[in-house]
């Protein structure tokens, strides 16, 4: 008998889901049958998102939100539960990366980097907790789920984005120490860390001289697209995923081995 993964009644706020893999997720939650929330500070993409997935009949709500400003995360939380209903499930998306020597990163490229990766993402999972907790669903079966993306660069350095490396690795260490402190209110805190993703961001790189030779290098000389991830994301998502607390898993076709 065929098994599949319901989110029927679930509230799902989504960050950075105006492109790339937040979209993705976004949708993929939608089409499990959770009510999405959708964040970003690019809210016409959002709203372009929105009409797409109400279109395939799913329900989906936009909030403005910017990671870096700590009173915006707030307040688009709160929005997010006045406009959807209490939130189940985060999935902590939003991230940004420069290209540079280490002897070359100045002040304002590390702010940069570690503002959305690192502070963004754990005001954003620390408000959604509070509210979770609030409700006091602490219980046998965790009725909550927190997915941080973090990345395989979060795992082993790579040259030339060593401030992002640096970032996905508080990122990880950040999703075992939330798993350690939240498990016992019915909060499961995962993260999955994607290999090299073809996303809009980046598809023109992979077809540069440099992008060929990365690609070369890769087990299976291939890159992954956004939808090598969804089974994932709804395993994590899911009530199926009560026994995994504090998992960091790598979705990189093999490149770390």
């Amino acid at each position: 008998m065929g098994r599949s993964i319901n989110l029927e009644g679930k509230v799902a706020l989504i960050t950075g889901a105006s492109s790339g893999l937040g979209k993705r997720f976004a949708q993929v939650l939608s089409q499990a049958g959770a009510k999405v929330v959708l964040a970003s500070r690019r809210t016409e993409r959002l709203k372009e998102l929105r009409a797409e997935i109400e279109a395939s009949g799913g329900a989906a709500h936009v909030v403005a939100l910017d990671v870096t400003d700590y009173q915006s995360v707030k307040s688009a939380v709160a929005h997010a539960e006045t406009e959807a209903g209490t939130i189940d499930i985060l999935v902590n998306n939003s991230g940004v990366s420069t290209t540079q020597k280490l002897t070359d990163a100045t002040p304002a490229d590390f702010e940069f980097v570690f503002g959305t990766n690192v502070r963004g993402a754990f005001f954003v999972a620390q408000e959604v907790a509070k509210r979770m907790i609030m409700r006091g669903n602490g219980a046998a079966k965790p009725a909550y789920r927190i997915i941080n993306v973090a990345s395989v660069a979060g795992l082993r350095a790579f040259p030339q984005i060593g401030l992002y490396s640096m970032s996905k690795a508080a990122v990880v260490q950040m999703t075992k120490a939330m798993a350690l402190e939240w498990g016992r209110h019915g909060i499961n805190v995962n993260a999955i860390c994607p290999g090299y993703i073809d996303t809009e961001i980046n598809h023109h790189h992979w077809k540069t001289e440099q992008g060929q030779r990365l690609v070369s290098m890769l087990p299976r000389r291939r890159v992954g697209s956004p939808e090598d991830l969804d089974g994932l994301l709804l395993l994590l998502a899911a009530d199926e995923s009560q026994f995994m607390n504090g998992s960091v898993i790598s979705a990189d076709d093999g490149f770390s081995l």
